[in-house]
């Protein structure tokens, strides 16, 4: 989405960005219950930067929700305030629209090449939790596959206008560099004349190093069916939709508000006639060595925006005693706004704290060291014949990083 809001001016003081971001985090919800209803009506709206609002909804990808919000509450905001919240919220609806569309068209086109793949996150998520394709932007269309059926999904697509983006993922331009991206990385984008990276096909849910081995097909053998615009498509199962939901959250050390809303939305439409069964969620937390990186984000989704936990959530919190140190840490960057650099020493070390487990911490430093990726690819061109030497190449890179 383009940016419809300039950067704040340097007058912009700290308490008032805290007053506004915390304003945003009053708004996150799908259903405005009373209680969140008289939050809202006790803010001092005259002392917000309406400018700064609107700023940060969209750099945190939630501005559709909080325009709904907004004009849903009607009061508070001027006249021009209130035609750019319709006008984000229309922009964002045609937009996701066109999404859905196209999901229909690639998921048809693989079923008639008998390609199994399961749609994720996008208009999956903002028709089953937000119940309105307008309510959450998102740039793309992600699509889990097996890692064996690469090479024939990237030929569907081929067949209906896709080709490999060169610009988020360096050009994989041999056979070995293919086959050491399949083992080492998770995911490829692909870009039509309709623009550029609007799909991405994941074969992993994060790269080789992280070592979270969270296998794609045993999520593909548990998936269920959901429906996008009418039609039928294959949708990860609720347990599994949760793990992902703060697998990737946690991947990106919850810099954006949309991801802590994904994680709350799921909570509660699961907390009716249809459930999770948290026990089987906490056991293949446990299994896999990322209790704490949910344990964090059940921590964000109650104190930063005030949603309900279940009972379980609370017990993973209050069984860690890192996780309310490290979720106070996450949640002030990201009131501030702060941003990592994610081949950073500092990344490195955070993710390693969320890591509850020795045998883990020590795994993720030995990939991390040894596992070339796409950027020692691109950063030095050897044959392929002396592709193992990349293993040279990734120490070098990040021993300079350290010095």
């Amino acid at each position: 989405m383009t940016e419809l809001f300039p950067p704040p001016s340097v007058s912009i003081t700290r308490l008032q960005t805290q007053g506004e971001f915390e304003f945003l985090c009053a708004l996150m919800s799908v259903e405005l219950t009373p209680e969140r209803r008289v939050r809202i009506s006790n803010w001092n709206l005259l002392a917000l930067d309406w400018g700064e609002v609107l700023r940060l909804a969209e750099y945190h990808g939630i501005l559709p929700l909080a325009a709904r919000n907004l004009i849903e509450l009607g009061r508070g905001f001027s006249p021009e305030v209130e035609r750019s919240l319709r006008s984000a919220y229309e922009a964002n609806l045609r937009r996701s629209l066109w999404f859905a569309a196209e999901l229909a068209r690639i998921m048809q086109h693989f079923e008639r090449r008998q390609l199994r793949a399961v749609p994720y996150k996008g208009p999956v998520l903002a028709q089953s939790l937000y119940h309105d394709l307008g309510l959450r932007s998102f740039s793309d269309l992600d699509f889990l596959i097996s890692p064996a059926d690469f090479e024939r999904a990237k030929q569907a697509l081929a067949e209906i206008g896709y080709r490999p983006s060169g610009e988020v993922n360096p050009p994989i331009e041999s056979p070995a560099a293919e086959r050491l991206w399949l083992r080492t990385g998770y995911e490829r984008s692909f870009d039509s004349a309709d623009g550029n990276n609007l799909v991405e096909l994941q074969w992993a849910l994060l790269p080789h190093f992280y070592a979270v081995d969270l296998r794609v097909q045993d999520l593909m053998a548990r998936a269920g069916k959901t429906v996008v615009g009418e039609r039928e498509v294959p949708c990860l199962s609720a347990e599994d939709s949760l793990l992902v939901l703060c697998l990737h959250a946690g991947k990106h050390l919850w810099t954006r508000l949309i991801w802590l809303s994904d994680i709350a939305e799921t909570l509660r439409s699961y907390s009716g006639t249809q459930t999770i069964d948290y026990s089987l969620v906490f056991s293949r937390a446990r299994s896999l060595g990322i209790a704490r990186i949910l344990g964090v984000s059940f921590w964000l989704v109650k104190n930063l925006l005030r949603a309900g936990i279940p009972e379980s959530a609370e017990e993973m919190i209050a069984a860690d005693r890192r996780v309310p140190a490290l979720g106070s840490i996450f949640a002030a960057r990201l009131a501030r706004g702060a941003t990592y650099n994610f081949e950073s020493t500092e990344y490195f070390r955070l993710i390693l704290k969320l890591r509850e487990r020795q045998g883990d911490r020590l795994r993720y430093v030995w990939r991390l060291v040894w596992t070339p990726g796409a950027g020692d690819v691109a950063a030095v061109r050897l044959p392929d014949a002396f592709f193992p030497l990349y293993r040279v190449v990734r120490i070098g890179r990040l021993m300079r990083k350290l010095v």
